[in-house]
């Protein structure tokens, strides 16, 4: 999971880059920490760990 550190500098920059008019993803932090578990560990996105949220939703947030 992304430390409050971690995610104070991450936080503005997605923001700064996201569509306005689109409705903000739930748990972005939660979305984005299982897509960097995913790619540290080079695992399937199906192996991602429950409490990192819906390996769907970080897949899909990825390929945006």
């Amino acid at each position: 999971m992304l430390s409050d550190a971690q995610w104070a500098v991450l936080e503005p920059l997605v923001e700064a880059c996201r569509p306005k008019a689109k409705t903000p993803p739930q748990d972005l932090r939660r979305t984005l920490s299982a897509i960097l578990w995913r790619h540290q560990n080079g695992a399937k996105w199906r192996a991602i760990p429950r409490e990192l949220g819906p390996w769907l939703r970080a897949a899909q947030i990825f390929i945006r």
